[in-house]
């Protein structure tokens, strides 16, 4: 606030109060005329602008009276405004619509200044106009603030949304409004929270997306980080990039589904995968949730089972007449390599290394791979023992974990 001996006199500030309309309509018509975004704004959003510029001059007003101080800034100028102006304009245009006022008032009231006090109100409009950009910086902070912790709130609850299946109106809605109302490709990666906690990992998370060009939700569940990826080309290569970010252990990526509301097949599938991958101590980090079917199924994961069934015993008792599946089991059950199969089959060893391969192009799993082949020999086991003929499924690629 200014003192007694550096405030201008009695007179000039009655005459600068007595202009206080004129300055408003001045102001008003200094935006008119300078900035563009001013014109273009809906006229309701106008008028709110207005209402800030009059309030400005009138808060201006008041403090060079010396009956305000400083921490009355902010409500006296912003408090008139609804919450949402801070959407419909930007920091930097209402910095632009400060400094048009601090202007107007500048020009203005020196005019009316007594003699010789001209230096006192130029002096004085400068302090105010640090003050109102200080108190702007302070509003658009504020609005950040309980911005970021709402989209938090929704992005959580989408996430929790996903995880339980329940792609109903309220997710959809909050996911539109989170910007994931038209977003493909989606996929849901699963991995420990860092030892040194989730302060920090979910504002990383998506910096990290950001730079990528993938769309991300994250919220953390207990122990894990569950994110959703959206936009992703290679959801596994995707899921490298962001390791790091992760703690230690297993990261498992769900199979990339067409929306955020297929997502709950894709966390279903991750999150399983994610609890069975200890039993895979060499699994490739990050491993797809499609490589831990048999880790899966231990856990007893009907889905996963049943994939089993349909993605490697079904198109094996399908395929050559029978034979395919009569090799796989003689090889694996009978640990006989392939001269003790072919003793076993009574056929040619050449034709088990042929039907090796033609398992391998059947079903995507390698007989002679120590994890495949146990995969596959649970599969046998579970289809033995299947109440009735499992759909088969498509399969999806598969990559070599030699390759990762």
């Amino acid at each position: 606030m200014a003192t007694s001996k550096s405030r201008p006199s009695a007179a000039t500030r009655r005459r600068v109060e007595r202009t206080a309309g004129d300055l408003g309509a001045a102001a008003v018509q200094q935006m008119e005329s300078d900035h563009e975004w001013y014109r273009n704004l809906p006229a309701e959003e106008r008028s709110w602008v207005g209402l800030v510029a009059q309030a400005g001059i009138k808060s201006f007003i008041e403090w060079f009276s010396g009956s305000h101080d400083r921490a009355h800034v902010t409500a006296d100028v912003f408090g008139t405004a609804p919450r949402e102006l801070t959407r419909s304009i930007s920091l930097g245009q209402t910095l632009d619509l400060m400094r048009t006022v601090v202007d107007v008032v500048e020009r203005e009231s020196i005019g009316l200044a007594g003699r010789g006090e001209e230096t006192k109100v130029r002096e004085a409009v400068l302090r105010y106009s640090r003050e109102i950009a200080f108190s702007v910086a302070e509003v658009y902070a504020h609005a950040a603030e309980a911005r970021g912790a709402w989209d938090a709130r929704l992005e959580a609850l989408v996430v929790d949304a996903v995880i339980r299946g329940e792609a109903d109106d309220s997710m959809q809605s909050r996911a539109s409004a989170l910007g994931w109302g038209t977003t493909t490709d989606v996929s849901v990666i699963v991995g420990s929270t860092p030892n040194t906690g989730t302060s920090q990992v979910v504002d990383l998370l998506h910096r990290g997306a950001k730079r990528l060009g993938v769309d991300v939700l994250v919220a953390i569940h207990g122990r894990r980080i569950v994110c959703i990826v959206g936009r992703v080309t290679d959801a596994l290569e995707t899921a490298s990039t962001l390791g790091e970010l992760f703690g230690d252990g297993p990261i498992v990526v769900g199979p990339v589904v067409p929306h955020l509301y297929a997502a709950g097949r894709s966390a279903r599938a991750a999150l399983s995968g994610h609890s069975a991958a200890p039993a895979w101590p060499a699994a490739p980090r990050p491993v797809a949730s499609e490589d831990l079917l048999a880790e899966r199924a231990l856990l007893g994961d009907l889905p996963a089972r049943a994939s089993l069934v349909s993605r490697v015993y079904a198109p094996l008792s399908e395929s050559g007449g029978g034979n395919l599946l009569e090799t796989a089991a003689a090889y694996l059950d009978g640990g006989l390599g392939l001269e003790g199969t072919a003793r076993a089959l009574f056929v040619h060893t050449n034709t088990v290394r042929y039907r090796l391969g033609r398992i391998a192009d059947t079903i995507g799993y390698d007989l002679t791979d120590p994890h495949d082949a146990q995969t596959v020999r649970l599969a046998l086991a579970y289809g033995r023992v299947a109440p009735e003929p499992t759909p088969r499924t498509p399969l999806a690629p598969r990559r070599n974990p030699a390759q990762l």
